[in-house]
């Protein structure tokens, strides 16, 4: 239950906290802040967004991560070919994961939609197994649905 009241607390405080920058990547960031200090299980928070056909890095807390991610590979790939959130609960069972930290042993990734479309994705990874469940699936896309409302462009 606590991890669903911090949750609660979260979204009201990411929507204030995002009303204040019309900037693409101060808003990117200061979601990912928010978002991993909010979480101590999370070991990695950011996303990753589309130029010119694969996925860039984006705004993210965490150690150093991979630089680009194409479409339909790994977990964020995936979740944004097929335009649905992706809990995986042992990163080591996925096929063709892609181990950017080689401590993260789960994850959750959230599409990213603006105006009707897939611009990019949330990824958040935890260096402990099955970390992630319906209530983060509920409500990191009520989350990433708030930080789409904030961007101006992408």
């Amino acid at each position: 239950m606590k991890k669903e009241a911090t949750y609660v607390d979260l979204l009201p405080e990411l929507s204030n906290l995002l009303s204040e920058s019309d900037d693409p990547i101060a808003t990117l960031a200061n979601a990912s802040a928010l978002i991993k200090q909010s979480f101590p299980l999370f070991s990695w928070v950011g996303f990753y967004l589309l130029k010119k056909g694969a996925l860039v890095l984006g705004p993210f807390q965490g150690p150093p991560a991979c630089v680009s991610i194409q479409v339909g590979r790994g977990v964020c790939g995936t979740s944004f070919a097929k335009k649905e959130t992706i809990v995986v609960e042992d990163v080591r069972t996925f096929p063709g994961h892609i181990a950017c930290d080689s401590r993260s042993l789960s994850e959750i990734v959230v599409p990213l939609k603006k105006n009707g479309a897939i611009v990019g994705v949330l990824d958040i990874d935890s260096h402990e197994l099955a970390t992630f469940d319906a209530v983060d699936r509920r409500y990191l896309e009520m989350a990433v649905a708030i930080i789409a409302d904030h961007l101006t462009t992408v």
